[in-house]
């Protein structure tokens, strides 16, 4: 009896000894640690997707841009080629096409290559230093339309014919088309591209999210135990992947947008040479407009928000299996 008696003052005492954690520090202590390796892995697969998605929003808008700005040049441009011909003079013929061309409605500037500028024109296929004076090499005429002006194209020609009958006129439209289908492409590459990269992050959630109900599977019975509900134990969960998928969103985003911020820094190195003036033709001055900034600030988001939904559907999925 008396054995008992101590070893109920000892564990007495020994509560006593215990420390007391307040009420509002253990309130405190999140369901789902907030800084571990699935989480932390977690952050870096949503920051990569986000740059991936990103850099190809980005780049897809360049392109989009550099097009609309090509086509919005060409379609204001007509161009005039005067071939030589047998009995024609091609100088005369070349000042009449020019002159029929500057009486026209809609044509604001004519401007009539001489024979040296359209030889120039054939160097980037002959090269230079060569002597052109026995090539029968055709003149060119570039006119320029009023803004939004609308050309009488077939009457243009007719009136071109009478007085140069050698001599063609081109409207680029077949080339403003072609350009347009390519542009196309490139935005329906694009969109595939952030839809895979959508795949991709969901999958991975997914993966996630599961992998933390599992770690935490015991917690999860005790709250139902002391009787707390699916979605309360979801919604702490739900908090704890849409705190994971803002930080991996923001990082991605921060990194795509400096890298487009120094784009154009970047793309002065390179200037003057070949591959730097062929990705110039390609994406303009390789800057973004502000629009563009938001849109991918706007994507970041939506990646951390498609983070909280995919979690929230696995975690449900997931509580019913253990329920």
């Amino acid at each position: 009896m008396n054995e008992d008696r101590n070893q109920r003052d000892a564990m007495m005492d020994l509560g006593h000894e215990r420390p007391q954690v307040p009420v509002k520090a253990r309130n405190r202590s999140p369901i789902v640690p907030r800084a571990s390796i699935a989480g932390r892995a977690l952050i870096a697969v949503v920051a990569i997707m986000t740059f991936l998605a990103s850099i190809t929003t980005g780049t897809v808008l360049l392109v989009a841009a550099s097009a609309a700005e090509w086509q919005s040049d060409v379609a204001r441009e007509i161009t005039v080629q005067l071939r030589p011909a047998a009995g024609r003079d091609l100088d005369r013929d070349t000042a009449a096409a020019a002159e029929a061309l500057r009486s026209h409605a809609g044509i604001v500037e004519v401007r009539p290559f001489s024979k040296e500028e359209s030889a120039k024109l054939l160097e980037p296929w002959l090269g230079s230093g060569l002597s052109l004076d026995e090539l029968p090499v055709p003149r060119v005429i570039v006119a320029r339309l009023a803004p939004g002006a609308v050309l009488d194209v077939a009457g243009l020609r007719t009136r071109v014919a009478q007085v140069a009958p050698s001599a063609s006129v081109d409207d680029h439209r077949a080339w403003i088309e072609r350009m347009r289908s390519m542009t196309g492409a490139i935005v329906f590459a694009g969109i595939g591209i952030l839809t895979l990269v959508i795949v991709a992050t969901i999958i991975s959630v997914s993966f996630a999210t599961r992998g933390a109900m599992a770690a935490n599977r015991p917690i999860v019975e005790v709250l139902h135990f002391v009787g707390a509900g699916d979605r309360y134990i979801a919604n702490r969960f739900l908090r704890h992947f849409l705190r994971l998928g803002l930080e991996g969103g923001l990082i991605g985003g921060i990194a795509a947008m400096l890298l487009f911020g120094f784009s154009e820094s970047i793309a002065g190195w390179f200037s003057g040479t070949p591959a730097g003036d062929q990705f110039g033709a390609l994406l303009g001055s390789f800057s973004l407009r502000p629009s563009g900034y938001l849109a991918l600030a706007a994507q970041a988001v939506l990646i951390a928000a498609i983070t909280a939904v995919a979690s929230r559907r696995t975690l449900f999925a997931t509580l019913d299996d253990i329920d």
